[in-house]
């Protein structure tokens, strides 16, 4: 580059200097509308041609008293005023910063260097040339001069980003609604460690690769609700299903001792696993209504590897009993909730779900069939700790509650229905950066309730798990966690006629993920539950899983 006066040096700086900002700010506030088409354009990228592109949307200063990371003691601090208060051709970031240390390319140079020129036509063509110094304009002719090939290039990459955006918002899916996948590859082998199995059943030892691919289709319409419809298909067995000449080998026939974490089968059809509407009411009220929902959309889980994709590999290891009882039906359930955040550390949360309309009883709807009143207040005294505090009142039809885990029966008795009161308390402890514990702690109070409504028998269930997990240990992305728990356990009972063997059943898991990209993680873990269904006769189960999770 020429060499120039220190005066003319210093509009060289300042226009630089203009560059940085308006770029940076032009690539800030380009970037949310367009981080969904970036990856339709090719191999030049359009969030490399935004970085390139001056934007109206940056915000326009008239005194470099706007700018407030701008002082006079800075060495630019003349240039900057010349050219706010002259040419007004500076443009700082939305938070009236200028970031003047930033790093600049010739490319951002010249974009900034063509924002002064257009100002300074303007000036001119307004007939006010005496306003532009004869120095000012020697010095832009040679600035012009030596950038002239990246303005032309600057200005055919704005042209070709204005096509490719006029073509992907006239060809978009829709300017609402974004579509979010999941796609999960399972090869799962159990085996219960019993070498002859029961009279009339089958081999419990079973190995099976299975699939779940989920579609969200999530649309907001004033950008604080979501309104949610997931389609989903998967063919993912139980493995402690039924047993016998006939069904699904399984581990433990009956206990759901040995369920996956992604355990769902829609007989390889696409159905609609998730219908909800969620909305603010308010500044501190959230509202969710949905036709098909499920309590964790209301409910906070309080759990770090509650996810099926990418945390826990079983069933038992993702929800406490007050999201799971009366949750099970395979249709989804009607659901109502409100979030109330009272500050920035305490919230409550409230819903109530009932069995959905198509149930095989016909019994389902607002009130009929399973239905469940759940309350949690949400307490997190420190960033590090969260605390939880769960009620929940369900009623649920016939002898079992609902839930998908173990034995859930009260005995053996034949009430109509069950009566069952929850309490739940949960912690979630931050203890570094990378390693956090958690645990949480249930009873359950059931009646078994006759066709009078009076009660014939009543059991105590107790349920807790604890797990510490630690994230990005040896790589970005990957998670370790070990978690030790005890599944649903009939404590104590009366009146229920409950005979033979009531053992404590437990359950030991461990699993690794790595992301091998951005979109993709594998999870290898293995589990063991020990005394399935309360009783020891039915064996160890040992399962291992190879998790692949797909998300786009």
């Amino acid at each position: 580059m020429s060499k120039f006066s220190k005066k003319n040096c210093s509009l060289v700086i300042s226009a630089a200097v203009a560059a940085s900002a308006l770029i940076s700010g032009a690539a800030n506030a380009q970037a949310s509308k367009d981080s969904e088409v970036v990856r339709s354009v090719g191999a030049e990228t359009l969030a490399e041609q935004v970085q390139l592109r001056p934007s109206a949307v940056a915000q326009n200063v008239t005194s470099v008293s706007q700018l407030s990371d701008v002082r006079p003691t800075d060495w630019a601090f003349t240039a900057l005023q010349s050219l706010v208060e002259r040419y007004g051709c500076i443009a700082g970031y939305p938070d009236r910063t200028f970031r003047g240390k930033q790093a600049t390319s010739r490319y951002e140079f010249a974009a900034g260097l063509n924002a002064c020129l257009d100002k300074i036509n303007e000036i001119i063509s307004a007939g006010l040339a005496d306003k532009v110094s004869k120095e000012d304009l020697a010095t832009l002719q040679k600035l012009q001069e030596e950038f002239a090939a990246e303005l032309a290039t600057l200005r055919g990459r704005v042209d070709a980003l204005d096509a490719k955006t006029a073509k992907l918002e006239a060809q978009q899916f829709s300017t609402t609604t974004k579509l979010r996948g999941e796609a999960i590859f399972g090869l799962a082998a159990g085996s219960d460690g019993v070498v002859t199995p029961p009279a009339g059943s089958v081999d419990r030892t079973n190995t099976t690769f299975s699939y779940r691919v989920r579609l969200n289709l999530d649309t907001s319409f004033t950008g604080k609700d979501l309104l949610r419809t997931r389609l989903e298909s998967a063919n993912v067995p139980n493995l402690a299903g039924t047993t016998g000449a006939t069904g699904v080998p399984g581990l433990a026939s009956g206990t759901n001792a040995a369920r996956l974490s992604f355990d769902t089968n829609t007989n390889n059809n696409f159905q609609i696993g998730r219908l909800y509407y969620r909305f603010p009411i308010g500044e501190s009220i959230t509202a969710y209504i949905a036709p098909i929902g499920a309590p964790e959309d209301v409910i906070s889980p309080l759990n770090p590897l509650e996810s099926d994709g990418q945390g826990t590999i079983s069933r038992f290891g993702r929800f406490n009993p007050l999201i799971r009882i009366a949750s099970s039906g395979g249709t989804g359930l009607a659901i109502a909730g409100l979030n109330f955040k009272f500050n920035n550390q305490a919230n409550l949360e409230l819903a109530y779900s009932a069995a959905n309309s198509a149930t095989a009883t016909g019994a389902g709807g607002v009130s009929g069939d399973d239905t469940k009143l759940a309350a949690q207040l949400v307490y997190k005294p420190f960033s590090s700790l969260t605390l939880g505090a769960g009620y929940g009142y369900s009623y649920n039809t016939g002898n079992s509650l609902g839930s998908g885990l173990n034995v859930e029966s009260i005995g053996g008795i034949a009430p109509i229905g069950l009566k069952t009161h929850t309490v739940v308390g949960s912690l979630i402890w931050d203890i570094t950066n990378k390693f956090t514990f958690n645990t949480w702690g249930s009873w359950n109070f059931s009646d078994g309730i006759n066709a009078a409504g009076t009660s014939i028998g009543s059991t105590t269930f107790t349920s807790w798990m604890a797990a510490l997990s630690g994230k990005d240990l040896f790589t970005e992305g990957d998670l370790a966690a070990v978690l030790f728990g005890q599944p649903l356990f009939r404590s104590s009972f009366s009146g229920v006629g409950v005979s033979g063997s009531i053992d404590t059943p437990y359950h030991l898991e461990a699993l690794y993920r790595f992301r091998v990209s951005k979109n993709i993680t594998i999870t290898p873990g293995v589990f063991f539950v020990f005394n399935q269904g309360s009783n020891s006769a039915n064996g160890t189960a040992t399962v291992g899983v190879i998790r692949t999770t797909f998300s786009f």
